[in-house]
């Protein structure tokens, strides 16, 4: 049967007001509202599907952070088989440290490696989607990003992955397992689950800690945030007038003499 390995983890909520930390290099982790990042919410869904339609196991992996139980319990709740909590980590991971330890989980807890991983294409605190790729690098595994459709090859040799082009145009690839897919939408969307369906889980089931730590040697971040400061609001507006020269010109003095963001 099928291993599916699916790697979640929960992003801010932006719908809520995001504030930033008194190091001005990154958000305020204790006063923001965590959600399940969409696109890995997709993942686990286009897994469901796959174990519903061909047969499979899937194993939910998702990193310690608040709300997070509930979104594992309701992964079981809706037919996921296990569900792997990592604990033993700081707050606010590079994307190259998260990388490293769901790599370190999938090799050492989930026995051999899945046929298929899936995850997020990308986050809310990830835009480049460079999760996947890493995991893949690690595990010397390929990868497939912008998915919106799975299914099995017609000689059953592997799997068909259905990608999303730019201008509208979708590519299929043979997938030959194992590999790491980054979903960008399930084929149908992640499926509600019911307070009671979810409490039900809560009682019945159980989610798996297992503690990862960091390594001694801190895993280098791809890029390196320097100051994050918020926009400055706008005083009054401008209105601009005469050729495209003379407006092109007075908008670069305007541009260039103000501080868009504030101290």
């Amino acid at each position: 049967m099928m291993k599916i390995a699916v790697l979640l983890k929960m992003a801010p909520d932006v719908v809520e007001e995001l504030e930033i930390a008194a190091s001005g290099k990154s958000l305020d982790f204790k006063s923001l509202r965590m959600a399940p990042n969409e696109s890995d919410e997709h993942a686990v869904e286009e897994a469901l599907l796959l174990k519903e339609r061909f047969g499979a196991k899937v194993i939910v992996v998702a990193l310690e952070a608040p709300e997070v139980d509930e979104a594992l319990f309701g992964a079981l709740a809706n037919g996921a088989d296990r569900a792997i909590k990592i604990t033993g980590l700081r707050e606010n991971l590079t994307t190259a440290e998260e990388a490293d330890v769901f790599t370190r989980v999938v090799r050492g807890e989930i026995g051999a490696i899945p046929d298929l991983i899936l995850t997020g294409v990308q986050a809310i605190d990830d835009l480049d989607g460079l999760i996947g790729p890493l995991i893949a690098c690690e595990l010397g595994l390929p990868f497939l990003g912008v998915v919106v459709g799975l299914s099995p090859c017609p000689d059953g040799a592997g799997m068909v992955a259905l990608k999303e082009c730019p201008g509208g145009v979708r590519a299929e690839f043979d997938v030959t397992p194992p590999a790491v897919l980054g979903i960008q939408a399930a084929e149908r969307p992640p499926r509600y689950v019911p307070l009671a369906k979810l409490q039900a889980a809560a009682h019945t089931k159980k989610i798996e800690l297992v503690p990862v730590p960091l390594p001694t040697d801190p895993v280098n971040p791809l890029i390196e945030v320097l100051r994050m400061r918020r926009r400055a609001p706008a005083a009054r507006a401008e209105m601009l007038s005469g050729s495209v020269e003379e407006i092109a010109g007075r908008l670069c003095e305007v541009l260039a003499g103000q501080d868009l963001i504030e101290e």
